[in-house]
């Protein structure tokens, strides 16, 4: 006979141990060391490094020039004019000024990207951790069962032996012992799913140790009393990152127009240079001064063009604001209402379904080793304990999931509460 047939589960391999990590101690390390925020703030570096560049001058220009030279006595340059000039043009008032403006607006953009990146990483983080904790906590579950089965299995044989149940009776025992292992099995790979996960979110190998404090499992089922609807809204006004951008992109936009709006102003370029005259001339040591300006008056049509094109560019974004702004509250509340019903679900189950579904295996267990009820009745409150566990778990995490959802919907933690009121209590 196989193993399971005695009660054993199969070999399973040795975990490679590693020091537990919090999730604080996970959210700093990928903050640190993911690859995405990484690149994201490589494009924010980029950015800020064109600050100097945008209100700098133009390159100046150094002429030399040679005049009259006579093609007779081409090597003669006593006979010729000898100029040696230097060019510096100078932008209009307030030129160097928009430009830099633009840049320092682009640069909170890509901040509030950066940020925004920031939180979705944070949650992705928190939702395979909280899987993660989940599946820690089944395989508590799962080797507690595997004991009461065993136990089962036990008083099944011993009863068979002494011919007062069925042999029917240990075959069902070895089912549910089979059929746990085919439980454990899904429980190994949603483990590894989720340590891979983490693993990547931290900037490392998805095959590395990594593991859960021990004392943390069940910290995401603590419910706690969720704020207002228009609380979030205000809170999201003010932190999320995705509004910051929007504003950001905004004032970019109106840098530009700024911008655009200068250019009728006019440029000016200021030039001065030192002749040697031809032998023979009454001054042969002489200097040049010059100043140039250009004339935006004619050319209307470009810049007009310019202009228009900046303002229609400026009332896109503005106009995106008010849909983002109107997403993120529609946002917010679909976050809130899935946070309260998965809060409800987490506390029925862990209030009212937990304490019956174990009073009922106990009751049935008891009754059992008595002979006042079968075995099959047994099986069943044992598979509805497992279920009715397995349940809570998955509501206590869908439950800590939806709260980083809706801290990722307002762009930042939710602000302490009170403890939520038990379900028995709400009126």
């Amino acid at each position: 006979m196989s193993a399971l047939a005695f009660g054993q589960m199969p070999p399973r391999a040795e975990p490679v141990l590693a020091p537990p990590m919090t999730l604080e101690e996970m959210e700093r390390v990928a903050m640190a060391n993911n690859q995405e925020i990484r690149a994201a703030e490589g494009h924010t570096a980029v950015i800020k490094t064109r600050t100097a560049a945008a209100g700098a001058l133009d390159d100046p220009t150094l002429m030399y020039r040679d005049w009259g030279t006579p093609l007779a006595k081409p090597w003669d340059l006593n006979q010729s004019q000898q100029m040696l000039m230097y060019q510096q043009t100078l932008p209009g008032r307030g030129k160097r000024g928009a430009r830099t403006e633009v840049v320092r607006q682009q640069i909170a953009e890509g901040d509030a990207q950066v940020e925004m990146l920031r939180r979705e990483i944070s949650v992705r983080l928190r939702k395979s951790y909280y899987d993660l904790l989940r599946s820690v906590e089944e395989h508590r579950i799962h080797d507690r069962q595997m004991e009461l089965a065993r136990q089962a299995l036990q008083s099944a044989t011993v009863k068979y032996t002494v011919g007062r149940v069925p042999q029917q009776d240990v075959l069902k025992a070895q089912i549910v012992m089979t059929r746990l292992a085919e439980h454990l099995v899904m429980l190994d790979e949603e483990t590894e799913t989720a340590r891979a996960e983490l693993n990547t979110l931290m900037g490392r190998e998805p095959d590395a140790a990594l593991e859960v404090p021990l004392d943390a499992a069940g910290e995401h089922g603590d419910p706690r009393a969720l704020p207002t609807l228009l609380e979030l809204e205000r809170i999201a006004l003010e932190q999320r990152p995705e509004l910051k951008s929007i504003a950001a992109s905004s004032g970019v936009a109106q840098a530009q127009l700024t911008l655009a709006r200068k250019a009728y102003t006019p440029d000016f370029t200021v030039a001065g240079g030192y002749m040697l005259m031809a032998t023979g001339s009454a001054y042969r040591n002489n200097y040049m001064a010059e100043v140039s300006m250009s004339l935006p008056w004619l050319d209307h049509r470009k810049h007009d063009g310019e202009i228009k094109e900046a303002e229609a560019a400026a009332q896109v974004v503005n106009s995106e604001r008010d849909a983002q702004v109107r997403a993120a509250f529609l946002q917010i509340q679909q976050a809130l209402i899935k946070a309260r019903a998965a809060e409800r679900r987490m506390q029925l189950y862990r209030d009212t379904l937990r304490p019956q579904a174990q009073a009922a295996l106990q009751s049935a267990g008891a009754a059992y080793e008595h002979d006042r009820t079968d075995f099959l009745n047994l099986i069943d409150s044992q598979n509805l304990l497992l279920d009715v566990e397995n349940s809570y778990l998955n509501a206590a995490a869908d439950f800590s999931a939806r709260v980083a959802e809706l801290e990722r919907a307002i762009g930042a933690p939710l602000p302490a509460g009170p403890p939520a009121t038990p379900i028995a209590e709400v009126k």
